[in-house]
């Protein structure tokens, strides 16, 4: 069986490999700081994220690294252990 062949403008096409990774990190970015109930500003300043990473990470134009994506990880099952940590209030 044969794979049906996409045009880069087809809206039923797959993601590519990177535009489906992309968004998988956008997800847990946007996850993380939902489970906080923060504005992406308060967000930043709880956990010392700049703003502007925050958003491209949300908006799937840039992925976090192997440290910032653990980071994310652990501010989605702990969030208010890691604001006291690092001594700011969630």
């Amino acid at each position: 069986m044969e794979c049906p062949v996409f045009d880069e403008s087809d809206e039923d096409r797959p993601p590519t490999d990177d535009e489906f990774e992309r968004g998988l990190f956008a997800m847990l970015a946007r996850n993380a700081r939902a489970g906080t109930g923060l504005s992406q500003v308060d967000f930043a300043k709880t956990y010392g994220i700049p703003v502007a990473t925050i958003r491209e990470w949300e908006q799937g134009r840039r992925r976090p690294d192997a440290a910032s994506e653990q980071y994310l990880r652990v501010i989605l099952r702990i969030p208010e252990e890691v604001a006291r940590a690092l001594g700011r209030a969630a």
